[in-house]
């Protein structure tokens, strides 16, 4: 007798997302797990691009077995930038009339979309950064790999349906892994996904983000790919004279970080004036960075070969203000011509440059002052990468991970933290949140506040708030609202437009005085007229107009204009409700997966 085996069924897939949230719930160590993965992830894409990139520098430009901005000499490969444009222009092109929505970056999601990103759009701009780069555009990858790593992450947090606090520490995982393998350093990884993807560091996300942040370099180190090392001479024993130097170069990169970011913008705004459609415009990026290779190839992509030859290097004063200039004004024409692109290691290397030069010019003048090139240049790298990226931790610790100099890294830190604090007070953004700026959002950093624009006037007020006429007197008032049934009631005109709003206390007061209650209309004693909310209004704005109009409750009104009455909020409802989503966000609830 024979016995058939029992068919074999398999998992639904909701099923196994369900047993993968209960066990991330039920014990860190899975999310630790999952991070780790995410590593993997990033550090296989890093060594990718990277790898891409670099062929496409030696099919292009001839430099084989050297960094593109690091050659004397281009053999071949002068117009391959104007080739960028054309191709990055068609693609574009095709790509906008599929997808026109602009992708979300890394920052955006958490901040707003509580992690969520698609993965076609972060491949998208993936291929839209190697086009830039490795066609020799003044861009740094990482960009992409930040973008890549994050668009993986959140795919598979999305998949799992996981938790919105959950999901942006996955993405967070995703982001700082990337950037950890791309320059080899985890530590600096970890620190980037903390200060500018999560927007916080706490006990419940260091364990997964530093896993996810070591897996990927591993992988990187494994693939023997190509990565950022950056190498330093040894620095001279600290002197209490080096303080404030290092301050005063701290403050002088955070103004020439902020000038940065501000003429990436005019130069989009003298594209703007030329009429050029933008398709038309990298051909003329394009061009124009033709033009800026001929003087020196080191204006080319983001500048790792430049930056390995001019640390060392004998420089004159002269020669150090132009390869500054002539970089500066690469990144600028590159990214405002429509490239994409990132800034970070350009920052890097402009610092580094900006550091040299500050040493040369105190030499000038001041021969006999014993200053050191090495922290100089470390500061000005550290502090002008702050001012431009943000960060002071991660950059701080990208130095000590170079140096392995912890008296160094106390120094540059403190610079960072100089910088970061002269941009925030002059100019209050990094460049990813300015260009997010630029586009019409008010975010700052990566801290979730998508809950709280979720949180709307419209959803808080109570839709049936006693009203009354304007034009009734106020005994008419007094018999329909007697002492203690109601602390106020909207005053509304016949037409149902909103008049102000009318306090119980204040229509009593007024019959003590008979001659004069018995001339005056509800009209008289309305209050806030002129401060109505609308539906659109969060709650942070509700709260705001509260202040300004120091009162317990405001009327809700369709628009400014027609002023139709729709609803009344109160204060404390408000605040409330603030602390309810307040605490889901922090427990990772609000808008999450059940």
């Amino acid at each position: 007798m024979t016995v058939e085996a029992a068919p074999t069924r398999s998992i639904p897939r909701r099923d196994w997302a369900r047993r993968v949230r209960s066990l991330l719930r039920g014990r860190e160590i899975w999310m630790v797990g999952l991070g780790a993965l995410v590593g993997v992830g990033s550090g296989l894409a890093v060594s990718l691009i990277g790898t891409i990139s670099s062929e496409l520098h030696n099919l292009l430009f001839g430099v084989h077995g050297e960094r593109l901005s690091g050659v004397a000499h281009l053999p071949r490969g002068y117009f391959a930038p104007i080739l960028g444009g054309v191709i990055a222009a068609i693609a574009g092109i095709l790509w906008s009339n599929r997808r026109p929505q602009v992708p979300v970056d890394p920052i955006e999601a958490n901040a707003l979309h509580g992690g969520q990103m698609s993965l076609r759009d972060s491949v998208w701009v993936t291929f839209q950064t190697l086009i830039a780069n490795g066609f020799g555009a003044s861009v740094g990858l990482e960009a992409g790999y930040a973008q890549t790593g994050a668009g993986l992450a959140s795919k598979l947090g999305s998949s799992l349906r996981l938790r919105r606090n959950d999901l942006r520490v996955l993405v967070g995982c995703g982001a700082g892994s990337a950037i950890g393998a791309a320059f080899g350093a985890p530590l600096t990884g970890a620190f980037y996904a903390f200060e500018l993807i999560i927007g916080v560091y706490s006990v419940g996300n260091v364990a997964p983000v530093l896993a996810a942040s070591l897996t990927g370099v591993w992988t990187t180190k494994a693939l023997r790919a190509v990565s950022y090392a950056l190498v330093m001479p040894a620095v001279a024993p600290l002197r209490l004279d080096d303080y404030p130097l290092t301050i005063l170069l701290g403050i002088l990169c955070a103004v020439l970080g902020v000038a940065i970011m501000r003429a990436v913008h005019l130069a989009e705004l003298a594209f703007d004036a030329t009429r050029l459609p933008k398709p038309a415009r990298l051909v003329a990026g394009g061009l124009i960075m033709t033009g800026l290779a001929l003087i020196t190839p080191q204006v080319l992509a983001a500048g790792h070969g430049a930056m390995r030859i001019d640390i060392p290097a004998k420089l004159s004063i002269a020669a150090l203000a132009a390869f500054l200039g002539l970089k500066m004004f690469a990144s600028v024409i590159s990214l405002g011509a429509g490239f994409r692109g990132g800034l970070f290691f350009a920052s890097l290397f402009l610092g580094a440059l900006a550091g040299k030069l500050f040493a040369a010019m105190l030499l000038l003048v001041a021969p006999n002052y014993p200053v050191d090139e090495t922290l100089c240049m470390l500061t000005g790298m550290s502090a002008l990468a702050v001012a431009v990226i943000g960060g002071p931790l991660t950059m701080a610790f990208l130095v000590l991970e170079t140096t392995g100099d912890f008296g160094v890294t106390t120094v540059v830190l403190m610079a960072g933290v100089i910088s970061a604090l002269v941009v925030r007070e002059t100019f209050g953004y990094s460049f990813s949140t300015w260009r997010l700026h630029l586009r019409g959002e008010t975010i700052r950093s990566a801290i979730d506040v998508g809950w709280m624009r979720n949180l709307t006037v419209g959803r808080m007020m109570r839709r049936d708030p006693g009203t009354i006429l304007a034009d009734a007197s106020l005994a008419e008032f007094r018999r329909r609202n007697p002492l203690g049934s109601t602390q106020r009631v909207v005053v509304v005109d016949a037409d149902g437009r909103y008049v102000g709003v009318a306090l119980t206390a204040d229509a009593f007061a007024s019959a003590e005085h008979p001659d004069e209650d018995a001339k005056r209309t509800v009209a008289d004693i309305a209050r806030w007229g002129d401060a109505p909310l609308t539906p659109a209004m969060n709650v942070r704005d509700a709260m705001r107009a509260f202040d300004a109009a120091e009162s317990e409750a405001l009327a809700v009104v369709d628009d400014l204009q027609s002023r139709k009455l729709l609803g009344l909020l109160t204060e404390g409802y408000a605040v409330r409700r603030y602390a309810e989503e307040l605490d889901k966000a922090r427990q990772g609830l609000a808008g999450g997966a059940a």
